[in-house]
């Protein structure tokens, strides 16, 4: 029998944290973070990383795991995931992926084939440089040509992605999409049980504005200052992440905080839209509904899901 593999996914803001935390309570579980931004040291609050305090004595991995400088792929995810997982099991404890960026839960639950023994560094840099004097939606058009599957799954901020999905295009004239294609993909070592958070967009909106409304009084502005002083700046991906480069912006004179603030609401309701379409393209998602479900039947359901199979 296969080892069984929870999965809570859902957008930003829905509620995955306290849910996960309590399954993992419940199912004697320690939980995968799958999030692209919390795995940064030093990026506590645009991040919403989880608290020593949130965690409430449950072990969870990949959280702060390296330096905001340092280049980090899916394969990269893919490999820190895995012996997490092998940790998780050899320790008796039943394991649990958390978080909404998708590609990172398929990383460790489908049947993904990573090029990266390929790589064209001076094609990279050729593609960092247009970038840089053209901007980024300039080479996220370059891949609408050739891949429109990518460019309508990366976003023109993803820089890196979007510059690997057109190292691969170039140097297997296939598409980065066509990675991850095939009767197959969905093939998995492990029983996974992939549950989606979903409620009434207008509430989560509302949610999403007063998360990052509590991330200013939190002190946001201080981190990011912060960070800008120990030379993380603009030039680096994780620096491009929602919360961190309109502050940036605005550090910059670029725009007022109040613009700022505001850019980073409308920005984190349209990431939650686009995580949305993204779990709801995966036929293995069972999507539970907050506004029709308590928070208590949720966990019930999914422990009982669990438990009789």
């Amino acid at each position: 029998m296969k080892q069984k593999l929870l999965v809570i996914g859902g957008p930003t803001a829905v509620g995955k944290t306290d849910l996960s935390i309590k399954l993992a309570e419940n199912l004697n579980g320690e939980i995968i973070s799958a999030d692209s931004m919390q795995i940064y040291k030093y990026m506590d609050i645009g991040s919403a990383k989880v608290t020593k305090d949130e965690m409430n004595g449950i072990k969870h991995y990949l959280i702060d795991i390296i330096k905001p400088d340092i280049p980090f792929s899916v394969a990269d995810f893919k490999q820190f995931g895995e012996e997490a997982l092998e940790k998780i099991i050899h320790n008796g404890k039943f394991p649990i992926i958390s978080g909404g960026t998708g590609l990172y839960i398929n990383s460790l639950t489908c049947n993904m084939t990573f090029t990266e023994a390929e790589k064209d560094e001076s094609y990279r840099d050729y593609l960092e440089n247009l970038a840089l004097e053209k901007g980024n939606e300039y080479i996220h058009g370059m891949l609408k040509d050739v891949d429109p599957i990518s460019y309508k799954e990366i976003h023109a901020n993803n820089r890196k992605r979007v510059i690997r999905a057109l190292e691969v295009f170039k140097l297997t004239s296939k598409p980065f999409s066509s990675y991850n294609a095939g009767l197959d993909f969905y093939n998995s070592d492990y029983d996974v049980y992939y549950y989606v958070l979903t409620m009434d967009r207008q509430k989560l909106y509302d949610r999403i504005n007063k998360r990052v409304d509590l991330m200013m009084e939190k002190g946001l502005l201080n981190e990011c200052i912060r960070l800008k002083e120990m030379g993380y700046n603009s030039d680096i991906q994780s620096m491009q992440g929602i919360g961190y480069k309109e502050i940036l912006y605005y550090l910059e004179g670029r725009i007022t905080l109040a613009e700022a603030v505001e850019m980073i609401k409308q920005g984190s309701r349209n990431y939650a839209k686009r995580q949305l379409t993204w779990f709801r393209r995966d036929k293995r998602c069972v999507f539970l509904d907050k506004d029709s479900m308590s928070d208590n039947e949720i966990l019930d359901k999914v422990i009982n899901d669990i438990i009789k199979n």
